[in-house]
């Protein structure tokens, strides 16, 4: 969530940055340096821990070393945001730094009027149409001032020369003994300062997120917003409000998702694709008229223009589905390259394997890559034809060209334009079913009659048959 905020600050002011961080220090540390590292491993934000967690004034107080090392000028303004304001957008906060600056204020908040107001930060103006007086955090509120609609957001515009003297003149005097930030209002209104507002049109957009419930409305509504504009850019989703789509996708036009899609993380889709309902798609690349049927679920893999996937297809990290290549029923891969045009349509296990163009691999077929303590690597090369309930045991490597009949299992290497067949000779006795029958109508219908008629009849069988006597006749 602070990602949005921070992005948000990023577009705003380049490299001039500097985040507050507390509370579980170590984990947001690490989520923000992950997702702003440059060239060389480069964080272009300064992060700032406020070991004492002594109130949002103390926490500003904190960056004052950032802003002010040596050779370092002092912004003319800084803008200052709470890491739990999602739905904040780049448009809202551009115009209050332009109220700010052409109003000439120390101070500029954002501010909103809602229905109930309890548990914010009160906004107190003499009048309706005057300036801010004060803010009152909702614990430090009489009556009077509860009855205040109109709420503090928590985004501000202060002036560079009076943000950090103020906030050195900040005392704990209220109910939770902190620091506020909001107090730097009453200063400025002390000094002669003005100190002016911008309220939002939407109050959903200033809204922070401090319980579970709070952030199942962020939620809500930044989905909605990413549909809209997805819808916009081109994009049928034939029931909007079931398919989720992260902050982090793209998706080329004229594609078609279905209701119940989930698409995660950073997952780019191709122009004209379809992915049907139930599928879940995390961190994955998907070309342009791919084909993802019913039920699928796809994460870190990569599929190629003109493929088709699915229904109940699992691709699970580092799968690469080559151009034209088909991946069916109830298929699970995983660390797998499918050559182009290749096709494994039902019931398979393929794992740790390198396959080849023009390949089939048959129903039941199983890639059995791990022995227990390490992986190995199964490689099928070009127009190989894999039969159904094939086992190949890795480290294996089939030739191209080469046909494996169905139920073999393979356990040395195949040359080019081989046949492997390994299975037990079969064997057929005539009419042992009928005698079988007959034997147990014999006998009744009993699991043990079953037993002995199966005892009588392979007794007959493994008989030796009489040798008839080659003398005269008598």
């Amino acid at each position: 969530m602070v990602l949005y905020s921070l992005e948000l600050a990023l577009r705003m002011a380049g490299h001039q940055i500097a985040v507050v961080v507390g509370h579980q220090a170590d984990r947001v540390t690490q989520v923000i340096k992950e997702a702003t590292a440059g060239k060389n491993g480069h964080v272009p934000v300064s992060i700032v821990e406020q070991r004492e967690l002594l109130g949002t004034g103390h926490a500003v107080l904190q960056t004052r070393p950032v802003f002010m090392e040596s050779g370092r000028s002092m912004p003319g303004q800084f803008i200052i945001l709470n890491g739990d304001t999602p739905l904040l957008r780049e448009a809202t906060l551009r115009e209050l730094l332009e109220v700010h600056q052409r109003q000439e204020a120390a101070v500029t908040i954002l501010t909103a009027v809602l229905d109930d107001a309890s548990g914010y930060g009160r906004v107190v103006r003499p009048s309706p149409d005057d300036d801010v007086s004060r803010i009152v955090e909702d614990r430090d509120a009489d009556a009077a001032v509860k009855a205040i609609h109109e709420i503090n957001v928590g985004t501000y515009v202060v002036d560079g020369e009076f943000l950090f003297s103020a906030l050195e003149m900040l005392q704990p005097s209220n109910a939770q003994g902190e620091f506020y930030l909001t107090d730097i209002v009453q200063t400025a209104v002390q000094e002669g300062r003005r100190v002016a507002a911008v309220r939002l049109d939407d109050p959903n957009e200033g809204l922070g997120v401090n319980t579970r419930g709070q952030l199942a409305e962020a939620e809500q509504a930044i989905r909605r917003q990413i549909r809209q504009r997805w819808l916009d850019a081109g994009v049928r989703m034939v029931d909007p409000a079931s398919t989720w789509i992260d902050a982090g996708v793209i998706i080329g036009k004229d594609s078609v998702l279905y209701p119940n899609v989930m698409l995660e993380g950073s997952t780019v889709i191709g122009e004209d694709t379809i992915v049907r309902s139930g599928t879940r798609i995390t961190d994955c690349t998907i070309g342009h008229r791919v084909e993802i049927l019913d039920h699928c679920v796809f994460r870190d893999s990569h599929i190629e223009d003109d493929t088709t996937l699915g229904p109940f297809t699992h691709l699970r990290p580092h799968v690469v589905v080559r151009k034209g290549a088909k991946i069916g029923n109830f298929v699970e891969a995983k660390k797998v390259e499918l050559g182009e045009g290749s096709k494994a349509n039902h019931l398979s296990y393929l794992g740790d394997a390198k396959i080849g163009k023009g390949v089939n691999i048959g129903a039941g077929t199983i890639t059995c890559n791990y022995d227990g303590v390490r992986k190995a690597e199964t490689i099928i090369e070009d127009g190989v034809f894999i039969g159904s309930d094939t086992q190949l045991v890795a480290p294996v490597t089939v030739g191209a060209g080469s046909v494996v009949a169905a139920g073999t299992t393979v356990t040395q290497n195949v040359p080019l334009d081989s046949l492997v067949i390994s299975r037990v000779t079969q064997v057929t006795r005539p009419g042992w079913a009928a005698k079988r029958r007959a034997l147990l109508e014999m006998g009744g219908d009993s699991k043990r009659t079953g037993r002995k008629a199966d005892k009588v009849l392979d007794k007959l069988e493994s008989k030796p048959k009489a040798k008839r006597s080659k003398g005269r006749r008598r």
